[in-house]
């Protein structure tokens, strides 16, 4: 009797081993098949997003919602509907019916990086975007990460880090009109006296024209430099006839790339400037180019640390 009981239950035993075994395989399976939700890719996060509608309504006329699927690790600065709509008051315009292909695609492209950068990586600097510029060079864009993350001195980023199968999006509330020259110095507060000083001279339309230009652009300690070396206080001090030649000795016709200066005299505006090549590009022996190929509209800003005089 006391075996009978004992194989009954041992018999027991097993079974609920065995029950327990079939459970959780069973379960693992379940597990196994449950299919992974797939991200989106930018364009499918967009449309599914009905504050980016006019945006995507914008990237199906310019012909570019294939572009953006395909390609990887971009970065997308996307306009609300609301930044759209400012857009569209500045411009006189009632949307996107009335703007052509040809109009918005260097506009949309100027949005868009060619690499995937998330908001702990961004910095204070210049960024490469899509919109093409002169030659091969593509257009520049000004990041200024202080309490807030602001983009060319206008549009600021309110929601970072929408992440896609294809890169990452940032949204904006302001849409980005690629940059002249005299755009990305303004945009730039390091360049505000620069800025002032084309102003008294009255040249702000000369380089805001067709160009292309290169310009060695002083920075604002440079112009500090060069009003304690002139014993003046500022910009105001000097006169429109004393500044322009000074000017134009800092603009090069043509879009000349750090890449292609080459050793020797080349003429301005206004006389020539020696180059020197070593392990960086020098100007006149003692003037050094702290940043090279900021890429605008109509031509392209080296920065320089001391103002050259004629």
């Amino acid at each position: 009797m006391k075996t009978n009981n004992r194989y009954r239950v041992f018999s027991m035993l097993m079974i609920a081993v065995a029950s327990s075994f079939i459970f959780f395989s069973c379960k693992k399976d379940d597990e196994k098949m449950t299919p992974v939700p797939q991200q989106k890719s930018i364009v499918e996060t967009a449309s599914s997003n009905p504050d980016f509608s006019i945006l995507v309504q914008a990237l199906t006329k310019a012909d570019l919602v294939n572009t953006i699927n395909t390609s990887s690790n971009l970065t997308v600065f996307a306009p609300t509907n609301s930044a759209f709509q400012q857009l569209f008051t500045t411009l006189g315009v009632s949307g996107i019916n009335d703007l052509s292909k040809e109009a918005l695609t260097p506009i949309l492209l100027y949005h868009v990086l060619g690499t995937k950068v998330t908001s702990g990586a961004i910095s204070t600097g210049y960024l490469s975007t899509l919109s093409p510029g002169p030659k091969t060079k593509t257009l520049s864009l000004f990041i200024d990460k202080s309490s807030t993350v602001k983009i060319n001195n206008s549009s600021t980023v309110k929601q970072a880090d929408l992440m896609a199968s294809n890169g990452v999006i940032h949204v904006i509330d302001k849409v980005l009109l690629p940059n002249s020259i005299v755009d990305i110095a303004s945009n730039n507060a390091n360049f505000s006296i620069l800025v002032s000083a084309l102003v008294k001279a009255d040249l702000v339309s000369t380089l805001t024209g067709s160009g292309p230009f290169t310009v060695f652009a002083p920075t604002n300690a440079a112009f500090t430099a060069l009003f304690a070396t002139l014993g003046v206080g500022g910009i105001q001090d000097l006169t429109k006839e004393q500044l322009t030649p000074i000017l134009l000795h800092h603009v090069v016709s043509g879009n000349v790339l750090s890449s292609e200066l080459t050793r020797g005299d080349v003429m301005t505006l206004n006389g020539s400037i020696a180059i020197a090549i070593g392990t960086g590009v020098t100007i006149n022996g003692n003037t050094n180019v702290i940043l090279a190929d900021v890429q605008g509209t109509n031509g392209v800003i080296h920065a320089i640390d001391k103002v050259l005089l004629p």
